[in-house]
């Protein structure tokens, strides 16, 4: 429960200080908070800003910069040279091209991989942990007379 509410004063804070939503966030590894964060920048828009990474940004990378509406993203690798060490994204980024023709080698690649699959990414969990005041930033934000509306 500490830890679940560390994040909600985590996004109090941010909407206190007049950061951004009432979202907050805490990583814990081993039992221990290694980092905290919420939004620094008043807005979820960066239009007007410049995205510079060392990749080409994975599928869901790649979705959270063109939803902050980046004016322009400057990548280093490619990809394919992402893909030749190992990281597969090339598969999702043909399925979002034409999710249609590539139906059946999607499936084919998750029955192929079902065991990694099944160990990796089923094994991870999703739960509901509630804490008395996990509605206090959305209260906060619903009283702030200069939010800007997502």
């Amino acid at each position: 429960m500490e830890h679940m509410q560390a994040a909600v004063n985590e996004a109090c804070a941010g909407v206190q200080a007049g950061d951004g939503g009432p979202f907050g966030a805490v990583v814990v590894q081993q039992g221990k908070i290694v980092a905290t964060g919420h939004n620094m920048v008043d807005t979820f828009n960066l239009s007007g800003c410049v995205l510079y990474t060392s990749c080409y940004p994975c599928p869901m990378c790649l979705g959270a910069c063109l939803w902050a509406r980046f004016d322009s993203i400057y990548y280093a690798a490619t990809a394919e040279q992402a893909a030749e060490v190992g990281f597969d994204d090339k598969v999702f980024h043909d399925f979002l091209k034409n999710p249609r023709s590539d139906q059946n080698r999607l499936r084919a690649i998750s029955f192929e991989n079902v065991e990694l699959c099944n160990s990796k990414c089923f094994s991870r969990k999703l739960e509901h942990l509630p804490v008395p005041d996990s509605s206090r930033p959305f209260e906060m934000w619903a009283k702030k007379k200069d939010k800007l509306p997502y």
